[in-house]
């Protein structure tokens, strides 16, 4: 077994891929008209698991940007965490912090522009 996809809740589908895509440079893998919702879906370009983004309805516009009860809930490796960083900020994102040295890697919070907490990580050897 592997780990495809996680969803993530989102106000606006294009929004979403408008950070994701335009921003951050993800490919879009899927984009599907289903009735009054879509399939999205998006990849970074280095692999892993991607996002299916979940345009939110109902009692679930609430949980847009809380949807991991204030943790850290997306882990995103860079090989290069400057220009991740960099893309990030550009794109709408913002750290909460200067990056910091821990036993796994360099690795700083950061939000997206719903304020979900994803941690940007770049491995260490």
């Amino acid at each position: 077994m592997r780990l495809g996809h996680v969803a993530l809740l989102v106000p606006d589908y294009d929004e979403a891929l408008a950070f994701f895509v335009h921003g951050l440079g993800w490919r879009c893998t899927a984009d599907e008209a289903q009735g009054a919702k879509r399939w999205v879906t998006v990849a970074p370009p280095g692999g892993g698991a991607g996002l299916v983004l979940a345009r939110a309805e109902g009692a679930q516009v609430s949980a847009v940007g809380a949807q991991f009860g204030g943790r850290v809930g997306l882990f995103l490796h860079a090989d290069d965490f400057a220009a991740a960083a960099q893309l990030i900020e550009a794109a709408g994102g913002r750290f909460e912090e200067a990056p910091r040295h821990e036993p796994y890697g360099t690795v700083a919070v950061w939000r997206d522009p719903w304020g979900n907490r994803w941690d940007l990580v770049s491995p260490a050897d």
